[in-house]
């Protein structure tokens, strides 16, 4: 079956599935200030968007129903992605629609690692980058999330200085100043509804590093005849 080989040979390829991952998104962190300054610097973001989709299908697809579920919303993610950049129709339906697929690959992507990472089988380097590729995806993924409903109801947020709306770089910088309890930056929600976002991600973000630290902490059990403290 051509899904099965598909399937099998990303695994040969990306042996350290999660490894890769994690490269993957750090480039894309690096690339994304240079996104909206030219049609190159764009192009340059859209390939690392698929250089991580290509990373998080292989890391999720160690089974065919995640593979399946990481195909059906990567790939038409990236299609209205090309599509928008290629003005074909108007721009900001493909944004939109690219902006909701990319939300909803990300969850899944999330859910299947961390059912991964958090698995009572031995620790591995590989389920140490899956946390680590999990923590970069929140981040990642809220930024996507601000920037889908900036696309939907740019009232959401205020303007840059410019007049103009926020680049997803000032997004994912207020996503990342969020997930890690250090602040906004220079944007502001005027939203309701995405400061409630605002909020769960802080949540989110600081009971991800307490569980992540309490699981590497079960991997080295207390010495018989010692106390726990």
């Amino acid at each position: 079956m051509a899904l099965a080989r598909l399937q099998i040979s990303l695994g040969r390829i990306f042996r350290q599935r999660c490894f890769y991952l994690f490269v993957s998104l750090l480039g894309l962190l690096l690339i994304s200030p240079f996104a909206a300054a030219t049609l190159q610097g764009r192009i340059l973001a859209n390939a690392a968007h698929v250089a991580v989709l290509i990373a998080a299908v292989a890391a999720v697809g160690r089974s065919t129903l995640p593979f399946v579920i990481a195909l059906l919303l990567g790939l038409p993610a990236f299609a209205f992605q090309v599509l928008a950049l290629l003005n074909v129709d108007e721009p900001t339906h493909g944004f939109v629609a690219s902006g909701g697929f990319y939300v909803a690959f990300y969850v899944a992507a999330i859910v299947y690692l961390l059912r991964y990472a958090f698995s009572p089988e031995v620790m591995t380097d590989d389920k140490l980058f899956a946390g680590a590729a999990v923590y970069l995806m929140l981040g990642i993924g809220w930024a996507i999330a601000y920037s889908f409903v900036q696309q939907i109801d740019p009232a959401a947020f205020d303007r840059r200085s410019d007049g103009v709306p926020h680049s997803f770089s000032d997004l994912l910088f207020m996503s990342f100043g969020y997930l890690t309890s250090n602040g906004p930056g220079d944007v502001l929600i005027l939203g309701a509804k995405v400061r409630m976002l605002a909020i769960l991600e802080q949540v989110v973000g600081t009971l991800y590093v307490a569980i992540l630290i309490a699981r590497l902490a079960g991997i080295y059990p207390t010495k018989e005849g010692k106390p726990d403290a």
